[in-house]
Order: C-alpha cells, then sequence, then structure tokens
C-alpha cells in the first residue's frame, strides 16, 4: 500500500483531524505535507459536505445542507522541484470507500445521492424538480444498489469528482472578477449564477490569523471547476488514468476529494453522483517546462484509464434546444438539448413505475453516457443520452406487451 500523507478520521469533521484539510482555492493556504516527484502516495477523503448527510429514510438533511463548508478538500500536497509553468503528472492507481468498513459514515459500505432543492443548490432540472429528495445507495464489491430505488444493480465508475491544484494571486483574482461581473448581470437569480467567496464556513487547512482571513476574504467557493482542475466531475477519471495538471504555484499545491462511486455523465442532480468517502492512491512526478511545451495553459489535460462497467445495449434519448414548456427555439443551445434528452428518458421510465425523483437519480448515478449530437445545424443543437438497459431488472426496451406500471415505491422525501 502507498504511503498514506493525508489522514482521516471519518467519525470526525475535517476540522477536527490531525492535519486538516480546505474548502477554498487559495495560493497562502500552506501546504499539509510535501513530496518528491516519482513517489506513491495514498490520499484519505471525506464525503463533500463533511458527514452531513446520514443513511436514513429522510431528505431533510438534504434540503437543510450547510453548502458553505464544501467541498471538504484533502490537502494541499506540495511536490518538491514544482514550479509554476511546470506540469503535474498524477496517475491514479487506485480508489474507493473505506476498505472493509460498515458504519454510520458515508463511504463505509454506503453512499448517497441526492437532488438538491432549488434555492440551496439547484440541479439541472430545477425547475422541474425544485424539492430536495435523496437515495442512499449499498455497495457490494463493484456493484452497488438502493432501497429507494428498487430494480437497479450497476457496476459503478469510481472517481474522484474534485482534484486540483492551487491557482496563482492573480489567477485567484481573474476567477472572482468574472464571477462576481457574472453575478451581477442578474443578482437576485435562484439559484444564483455563482457562488463569490464567503467567510462563513471557510477552513484553511493549518493557516492561522491574517491569513486565514485572507483565506476567508478572498478563497475561491470549490463548487466550480476552472483553470486548476476543480469539481470536473468526470466519471472517467478513475484507475489507470493520467491527468496533467498546471502548476500556478510553487509545490503546485495538488488537492481533492469528493469521490463517488458512481456517475452519469452531467452529475445532473447536482449531487447526482453516488457521494462517498474513502481512499485515492497515486503516482505523482513532473514535467518542467510541460504548460508551454504541450501548450496546457488553461485547463488539464487527461487519459482516461481502462476501466469502465461493461454494458453492450443501451436505449438512447434525444433532445434538442427547445423549451417544449412554452415552445421557445434557443439558437445552438447544447445545454437545453440534453435537458431535453434527460427529461424525455424520466418520462419512459415512469412508464414503468418509476417516480420523476427516482427515474432523475438513476439518470444522475448510473454509468449513462451523454453526448453532443450535432451544434451546426441551426437553429437546434441535438444531444443524446445513452441508458444501459442492463441495470434494470426488467427488460425496458419498447416492444412486447409494453411498459408494465410496477410500484417501486419513493425516494427518501423531506418532512
Amino acid at each position: 500500500m502507498p504511503e498514506v500523507v493525508f489522514s482521516v478520521d471519518q467519525s470526525k469533521s475535517m476540522r477536527d483531524q490531525v492535519v486538516p484539510g480546505h474548502n477554498r482555492w487559495h495560493p497562502d493556504i500552506p501546504p499539509a505535507v510535501t513530496i518528491k516527484p516519482g513517489t506513491d502516495i495514498r490520499v484519505e477523503c471525506k464525503e463533500w459536505t463533511d458527514g452531513q448527510i446520514g443513511n436514513n429514510d429522510s431528505a431533510n438533511d438534504v434540503r437543510d445542507v450547510d453548502l458553505s463548508v464544501a467541498h471538504m478538500l484533502s490537502g494541499p500536497i506540495a511536490v518538491e522541484g514544482a514550479e509554476p509553468g511546470d506540469l503535474l503528472v498524477v496517475d491514479i492507481l487506485d480508489l474507493g470507500p473505506v476498505p472493509q468498513a460498515e458504519g454510520p459514515n458515508c463511504g463505509e459500505g454506503w453512499g448517497y445521492s441526492g437532488i438538491f432543492s432549488k434555492v440551496n443548490g439547484g440541479g439541472f432540472l430545477t425547475d422541474y424538480f425544485p424539492d430536495a429528495y435523496k437515495a442512499v445507495w449499498d455497495f457490494q464489491g463493484q456493484q452497488c444498489s438502493s432501497r429507494h430505488v428498487p430494480g437497479v444493480k450497476y457496476t459503478g465508475i469510481t472517481h474522484p469528482g474534485l482534484f486540483g491544484t492551487a491557482p496563482s494571486p492573480e489567477l485567484l483574482a481573474r476567477w472572482n472578477a468574472r464571477e462576481r461581473a457574472l453575478i451581477a448581470t442578474d443578482p437576485d437569480r435562484v439559484p444564483p449564477l455563482a457562488l463569490p467567496p464567503l467567510e462563513a464556513g471557510v477552513l484553511g487547512g493549518t493557516a492561522e490569523g491574517d491569513i486565514l482571513d485572507r483565506i476567508a476574504r478572498d478563497g475561491a467557493r470549490t463548487v466550480p471547476p476552472r483553470e486548476n482542475g476543480g469539481n470536473h466531475d468526470i466519471k472517467n477519471f478513475t484507475r489507470g488514468s493520467r491527468v496533467f495538471y498546471p502548476v500556478h504555484v510553487p509545490g503546485g499545491l495538488l488537492s481533492g476529494g469528493d469521490l463517488h462511486f458512481s456517475q452519469g455523465d452531467g452529475e445532473i442532480n447536482f449531487c447526482g453522483a453516488i457521494e462517498m468517502g474513502g481512499f485515492i492512491d497515486f503516482h505523482v512526478d513532473l514535467i518542467k517546462g510541460g504548460m508551454e511545451t504541450y501548450g496546457i495553459h488553461n485547463n488539464p489535460v487527461f487519459m482516461p484509464g481502462r476501466v469502465a462497467p461493461v454494458y453492450s445495449e443501451y436505449l438512447t434519448f434525444i433532445g434538442i434546444s427547445v423549451d417544449h414548456r412554452d415552445d421557445t427555439n434557443l439558437y445552438m443551445d447544447a445545454t437545453e438539448a440534453y435537458r431535453n434528452a434527460c427529461l424525455n428518458a424520466i418520462e419512459y421510465l415512469k412508464k414503468w413505475g418509476y417516480t420523476g425523483e427516482q427515474a432523475y437519480l438513476i439518470l444522475g448515478t448510473s454509468p449513462i453516457e451523454g453526448r453532443i449530437g450535432g451544434v451546426v445545424d441551426i437553429p437546434n443543437a441535438c444531444c443524446s443520452l445513452f441508458l444501459p438497459t442492463e441495470i434494470f431488472d426488467t427488460d425496458i426496451r419498447p416492444g412486447g406487451s409494453g411498459p408494465v406500471l410496477t410500484d417501486r415505491g419513493q425516494v427518501a422525501v423531506t418532512s
């Protein structure tokens, strides 16, 4: 087993760890550890909300979750000799839930997915599903199933939702300026257009005093992906993947967490993956001057691993860039097209007895494939959603005697 360079006691908050992690991006967060290039390491991670979500049958915890503390990240990890302009080469060797554990903490044999309420996070389909819901998923080896979404079982593509390097002061200032400008275009929007720096709930690793005050005042929230990597939520960041991260500060300062047991393309529920605490093993190396050599400036580049569930048959749903609620045509809007592909899949699954919320969570957690079909044929972009039919315990394909409407209960709801 690689050396554990960042350890986590899953029963404690990230704030109470021997070495705490952090929940903002800022160049002044002190490194938790320094490693040499060419090193294999293990990083242990908390579930992204720091344990706010329980293994129960109520979605009140999802409704009331405090997002000011998210995401709880492990690190930063400094790499000896890394300088701005270099590339960190990060190989994902292994990852998973807490090994051989069964317990009350997320990742100890179970995880969860949630639909966040529109007033607190929202999601891709928040206008259609504005309230909070939850499903708890049990792990059995590589497979997962849920008492809240009966009739499906699938093999997950375990992956980290979030890893990245620290921004330089200049890059951080650019993030804050452009996101504040976006917010200013519609400052009262629900959910908001972006999340500006927030002092409440901040955790800055081992930083104290004036340094912690700077982190609280200017630190970037971890919700979106940015030039440093961050919250990509790419399901194919799995075992065997190699990621090339731009280095913006001395040491690179690699951090991350938000581990997922399984997820579909888009993580459409916002908390759409099956969230978990656990571990991730890395091999970390360095390419000196790699940003200029390879023209990698704005975002990381990665080579996906060769590990993925093997499904051979899909039912594919198509969407175009039309808001069907009022028949408004949007110009080449791939986001609207993919949203419609998701809504079409949900309506189909409802014919088999799944509630809209159950179907929404299936699309968020199962290994669906989201694809852009065309973005050139004006005025309609076209996107598609490939749903593996083998994850269901009944044949959901069209034909035969048609859908069998079965009572499948409901996901966890709020009281």
